[in-house]
């Protein structure tokens, strides 16, 4: 059966490898590289977008996430009331308005 199962055998000692800047300097490429391609995006558009929510004002025209275009008529700490037709609003969460759009558009829609 040993023709099946190779035979591990001890091997003599060699030096310790030298734990150098070039062992770890992959490491810190990579993450560099992660820094600049993925982090510092995802947090200027998050803190774009936590601006652009902390301005809504009352008569903004606004998206939200869901794509429903409305004009902003209330605004709470937490919630937004939206008029999407007349008549005919909803009240969505703050952080939902994904996008303010320029003055018109809500009436050309």
């Amino acid at each position: 059966m040993d023709f099946l199962i190779s035979s591990a055998y001890a091997q003599t000692a060699a030096g310790a490898p030298q734990a150098g800047l070039m062992q770890f300097l992959p490491i810190v490429v990579l993450f560099v590289a992660f820094y600049f391609l993925l982090i510092r995006p995802q947090t200027k558009k998050a803190k774009e977008h936590r601006d652009m929510v902390a301005k809504l004002a009352v008569g903004d025209e606004v998206v939200t996430s869901g794509g429903i275009l409305g004009r902003v008529t209330k605004i709470d700490d937490t919630f937004v009331t939206v008029e999407i037709a007349r008549d005919v609003a909803i009240q969505v969460q703050r952080f939902q308005v994904s996008q303010q759009m320029p003055k018109g558009t809500y009436k050309s829609a």
